[in-house]
């Protein structure tokens, strides 16, 4: 049986993980053993935030809207539950750059929320 020299095969499995490594710290970017345990934790980081990513920005177009709504004297409940009740449906992401961009625009729909709910004593 012919035998086989891998030198080529692990300085490229080698090179491939320093290079996802840039940037660490320490030894953690220039010694191979240490720097795979470093890539394998960054990548598991990296899936999970990618989840994490769309909640956090979930809660900020929350945090928004809120703010819009009640500069608009409703709070966010009443506010998106008046949206619903009115047959508009337009989704979070959009309702949070109004408030941010275009007060007045974001001011309109409030009120056909607000026109939507049903009067309380």
């Amino acid at each position: 049986m012919a035998r086989v020299k891998r030198g080529t095969t692990s300085h490229a499995r080698h090179k491939k993980v320093l290079s996802m490594a840039k940037g660490f710290r320490g030894r953690n970017s220039t010694n191979y053993r240490i720097a795979l345990e470093r890539v394998e934790k960054s990548l598991q980081y990296a899936y999970r935030d990618r989840r994490n990513r769309k909640r956090q920005f979930r809660r900020l177009w929350i945090q928004r809207i809120n703010a819009g709504a009640r500069e608009c004297g409703l709070t966010y409940s009443q506010f998106m539950n008046g949206l619903s009740r009115a047959g508009i449906q337009v989704d979070r992401k959009v309702l949070a750059d109004l408030a941010v961009r275009e007060p007045d625009s974001f001011k309109a729909l409030v009120d056909q929320a607000r026109s939507a709910l049903p009067e309380t004593a």
